[in-house]
């Protein structure tokens, strides 16, 4: 049996357990780490989910969702899950300090070039890479939740990201069943830019009664193709998250278009966060 390559995904949250899904269908011995135990055990039973789902809808096997799981390792240990690893793919959240923390301890546990690639949405890969010692290594590989359906990479080049580097992660994305897209480093990159500009005007239209969640999601789905509403989008990614990439946006690029709305903050401080609280512009249950 060809032995599978080693491969970290470092955070066990929302887009890293499917990142870690998707690398261990894929073939890649996957090390999943996250300091939080809880955090763990959440990742495995969202994974399992995921897999049992694939089986009653007919898109995985039972003999593939057992190659994946048996693919699949957990760690509380950082320098456990990246040693020796060709391919750390990052996944913390939004914080310039934590990403730039963890990519610095991963790359000194990670064998000699391995890729080193950050999930971030929105922070520049330029700024990511400064102060560490393999800046030519560090790369954008933003993926989509959930991440076993959604299609799209975006691969984000820094400043001194080498040729080697974008090539080493289109590799890597077409492994994973991805489409890889080459992006320039800009605040928001190209998705996150345009989508958050779509999901702020829809939250400033509840705020000012314009009409529900149900019938602005409903407005962008069935006359404008869109799979799923800005809002239900919103709940899906967290409305933290999207309050954190307004802010920085808002101040990277000084528009209007990106100052978060008082709607936003102010249920972003209730703890309505979305899916992972089970209450935002929707309710969601255990299982959705």
């Amino acid at each position: 049996m060809t032995a599978r390559p080693p491969l970290a995904v470092l955070g066990a949250g929302t887009m890293g357990h499917g990142i870690a899904q998707v690398a261990a269908m894929a073939g890649y011995d996957t090390r999943l780490f996250d300091a939080m135990p809880e955090a763990l055990e959440t990742a495995r039973e969202r994974i399992e989910a995921n897999l049992r789902k694939g089986i009653q809808r007919g898109k995985v096997t039972p003999e593939e969702r057992d190659r994946a799981l048996d693919g699949l390792s957990y760690s509380r240990y950082l320098g456990e899950a990246a040693d020796g690893v060709g391919i750390a793919i990052e996944a913390v959240p939004e914080k310039l300090d934590l990403k730039q923390k963890i990519l610095a301890r991963c790359g000194e546990a990670a064998a000699d070039r391995a890729l080193l690639a950050t999930n971030t949405s929105s922070l520049s890969i330029t700024a990511l890479a400064e102060g560490l010692p393999a800046r030519d290594r560090v790369i954008g590989m933003h993926f989509f939740n959930p991440v076993h359906i959604m299609a799209l990479v975006e691969i984000v080049r820094g400043a001194e990201t080498s040729d080697e580097t974008v090539a080493k992660a289109r590799e890597v994305a077409e492994r994973l069943g991805k489409t890889p897209i080459v992006i320039a480093d800009s605040p928001g990159f190209a998705s996150s830019r345009l989508g958050l500009a779509l999901g702020l005007e829809a939250i400033r239209m509840v705020e000012e009664g314009v009409a529900s969640p149900e019938d602005i999601d409903t407005a962008m789905m069935l006359g404008y193709r869109h799979p799923m509403g800005p809002l239900k989008l919103g709940d899906l990614v967290g409305l933290d998250v999207r309050l954190d990439i307004a802010r920085y946006l808002h101040e990277a690029l000084g528009s209007p278009v990106f100052e978060p709305p008082t709607l936003l903050e102010r249920m972003v401080a209730a703890g309505r966060l979305g899916r992972k609280s089970g209450q935002g512009f929707y309710r969601w249950s255990e299982d959705e």
